[in-house]
């Protein structure tokens, strides 16, 4: 399941968002989004989990939770278009 992290501080990297998420189950990919001029985060991410319980428990978990100071949004990413 991919997962959408909203409302990030700037100073998160992928590496601290997968410890997080590494707490509810095994993590196959974790990406803060940069931008691409700057390098500077963009204050959202992605985790990509294989197990759907896991990252379900994640989701409820974390939702509203404090990262760095800052409650984030988690929810199930959707698809692009």
């Amino acid at each position: 399941m991919n997962i959408y992290i909203g409302n990030l501080s700037y100073d998160v990297s992928s590496d601290q968002l997968k410890e997080v998420f590494e707490a509810y189950g095994e993590v196959s990919s974790a990406k803060v989004i940069t931008d691409r001029g700057s390098g500077r985060s963009k204050g959202f991410g992605f985790v990509e989990m294989d197990n759907k319980a896991e990252a379900e428990a994640a989701i409820e978990q974390l939702d509203g939770a404090e990262i760095d100071g800052r409650p984030v949004k988690v929810n199930e990413a959707k698809p692009r278009n």
